[in-house]
C-alpha cells in the first residue's frame, strides 16, 4: 500500500494536465484528416460522382460524435472521467484502423467506411464531452482558463498534424496514401491510453462517491497550500450536500429545471454557436474555397489547410497566455464581432468592386480564423467544462458537445450546397450574421465565470433562477 501511495505521489501536475488534455489531439487529427484523404479516396474507389456518398464519409465521424458526446457525458457521471476517456481510447485507436483496412469491395466499401466512421465519432465526441469536464475540475480556479485551453491547443494541434500528414503521405500511390492517413489516428490514441492509465480520477466525481481521502489525494497532486485543499473540499462537500438534500435524481429534466436552466442554456448556447459560426467550412473545404477563388486545382492547394493549422495553433497559444488576464465574456464580444465583420465585409465588397482580386476572401478567412483561435475556438470549450453544475456536469456538457457536433455536421453537409446555388460571398456573409448574433447572445445569456470556483459559478445559476421564479416578467 505504501509503495503504490509512493508510486502515486510520483505523478506530477504537469503529467496530468498534459494528459488530461492529450485527447484533443485526437478529436482535432479526425477534423482535419479527410481534407486530404478524400481525393485519394474518390479517385481509388471511383466516387467522383457519387456526392451523397462521399458527403456521408466526410461528415460520418460527426454525425457519430452528435451520440458520443452524450452517451460518454451521462456515462462518466456514473464510471468516473477517467474510465470514459481511455474507453474513448481504445474505441478510437479499433476504429482508426479499420478505416484504414477498409475492404475494397466497390459501392459497399462505401457503406463500411461510413459505418465505421460512424462508430469512430462515437469516441471523438467522448473527447469532446470528457476533457473539458476533467480539465475544469483539476484546474484551480485562478488558472482553469489556461489550464482548460490546453484542449485547445491539443484539438488544433491534431488537426495540424492531421495536415501536414495529409501533405507529406500525398505523393505514395492513391490506395496507401488515404489508408495511411485514416490508420495513424489510432498512434495518438495509443498515446493517450498509455498516459492516461497514469491519471488520478477528479477529486470532484471521486468525493461525490464518498471517497474524501483519495479526492484530498488527488488535490495534493495539483495544490501547493494545503489551506486551499481543505477549503476546496469543504465547498465542494457543501455543494454535495445541499445535492443530497434535495434529493434530486439527476435526469435530462433536471438539466432544465429553475435551478439550473439559465446555466445549461448559457453553455449548450456557446457550444451550437461556436460551430453555426462557419469555422468547420472553412477547415473542411479550404481547398476547395481556394480552387473556386482562383480557378486552381484543389488536389495543389494542400498547403492551405497547413496555413490553417498554424495560424490556430499560435492563437490557441496567444490564448494560453491572455486566458486568466481578460473577462471570458469580452473575449467573446470582441471575437465574434471580427469574424461577423471578416465574414460580411467580403461580400461588401464585392457588391461594390465586383472586379475584386479573388485571394481577397481568403484574406478575411485568415483574420476570421486568427480572431476565431484565441476566443470562440478555446473559449466554448472552457465555458463548457466549468459552467455546469457538478449534478448535471457530465449529462449537460455532453448535450453541449452534442449540440456542437450537430452544428458542424450540418455545416460540413451544407456548405457545399449553398455554394454551388449562390456566391461563396454570399455564404460566408450569412454565417458573418450568425456570428453577429453569437455576441448578442454572450452579452444576454452568459454569465461571467472567470475566477469564480465551479460552486460560485453555480451559485450565479441559482440566484437567477431564484430572479426569474419571483420575477416571471422578466
Amino acid at each position: 500500500m505504501n509503495v503504490m501511495a509512493k508510486a502515486e505521489k510520483k505523478i506530477s501536475s504537469a503529467f496530468i494536465y498534459f494528459f488530461g488534455s492529450f485527447g484533443g489531439i485526437l478529436f482535432g487529427y479526425d477534423i482535419g484528416v479527410m481534407t486530404g484523404a478524400l481525393p485519394f479516396l474518390q479517385a481509388d474507389w471511383h466516387l467522383e460522382n457519387a456526392a451523397s456518398l462521399v458527403g456521408w464519409i466526410t461528415s460520418a465521424v460527426m454525425f457519430g460524435a452528435i451520440f458520443g458526446g452524450a452517451l460518454a457525458g451521462q456515462l462518466s457521471d456514473k464510471f468516473g472521467r477517467r474510465k470514459m476517456i481511455l474507453m474513448s481510447a481504445i474505441v478510437f485507436m479499433v476504429f482508426s484502423v479499420l478505416s484504414g483496412v477498409s475492404p475494397d469491395m466497390g459501392e459497399a466499401s462505401a457503406y463500411y467506411l461510413i459505418i465505421v466512421r460512424m462508430l469512430l465519432g462515437l469516441a471523438v465526441g467522448a473527447a469532446s464531452a470528457l476533457v473539458p469536464a476533467y480539465m475544469s475540475e483539476m484546474a484551480p480556479a485562478k488558472a482553469r482558463g489556461r489550464l482548460s485551453g490546453l484542449n485547445q491547443t491539443m484539438i488544433v494541434s491534431g488537426m495540424l498534424l492531421s495536415y501536414v500528414v495529409d501533405f507529406l503521405l500525398k505523393d505514395l500511390p492513391g490506395e496507401w496514401a488515404w489508408r495511411l492517413m485514416l490508420g495513424l489516428a489510432a498512434v495518438p490514441a495509443l498515446i493517450l491510453f498509455l498516459g492516461v492509465l497514469r491519471l488520478p480520477e477528479s477529486p470532484r466525481f471521486l468525493l461525490r462517491k464518498g471517497d474524501e481521502a483519495q479526492a484530498r489525494k488527488v488535490l495534493s497532486y495539483i495544490r501547493k497550500n494545503p489551506a486551499d485543499i481543505d477549503q476546496e473540499l469543504a465547498s465542494i462537500k457543501e455543494t454535495a450536500k445541499e445535492e443530497q438534500q434535495a434529493n434530486q435524481k439527476t435526469s435530462w429534466s433536471t438539466l432544465f429545471s429553475g435551478k439550473y436552466r439559465y446555466l445549461v442554456i448559457a453553455g449548450v448556447g456557446v457550444a451550437a454557436f461556436q460551430q453555426f459560426q462557419g469555422a468547420n467550412a472553412i477547415f473542411y473545404y479550404i481547398p476547395l474555397i481556394v480552387q473556386k477563388a482562383t480557378g486552381q486545382a484543389a488536389s495543389s492547394n494542400l498547403m492551405w489547410p497547413i496555413v490553417q493549422g498554424v495560424i490556430l495553433v499560435i492563437g490557441s497559444l496567444v490564448y494560453m497566455w491572455i486566458a486568466d488576464k481578460f473577462n471570458r465574456r469580452t473575449l467573446l464580444m470582441v471575437g465574434g464581432a471580427v469574424m461577423g465583420l471578416s465574414f460580411i465585409l467580403p461580400a461588401v465588397i464585392n457588391w461594390m468592386m465586383p472586379n475584386m482580386n479573388p485571394m481577397t476572401i481568403v484574406v478575411f478567412l485568415c483574420i476570421y480564423v486568427a480572431f476565431y483561435s484565441f476566443t470562440w475556438a478555446p473559449l466554448t470549450w472552457v465555458l463548457v467544462g466549468e459552467i455546469f453544475p457538478l449534478a448535471i456536469r457530465g449529462r449537460a456538457s455532453g448535450l453541449a458537445s452534442s449540440f456542437n457536433w450537430i452544428g458542424s455536421w450540418l455545416v460540413g453537409l451544407i456548405f457545399p450546397i449553398m455554394t454551388a446555388s449562390m456566391p461563396q460571398e454570399a455564404v460566408f456573409a450569412i454565417f458573418g450574421i450568425i456570428c453577429i448574433l453569437g455576441v448578442i447572445f454572450v452579452k444576454t445569456c452568459v454569465p461571467e465565470t472567470r475566477g469564480h470556483t465551479l460552486e460560485e459559478i453555480e451559485e450565479q445559476g441559482t440566484n437567477h433562477g431564484r430572479v426569474k421564479a419571483s420575477n416571471p416578467e422578466n
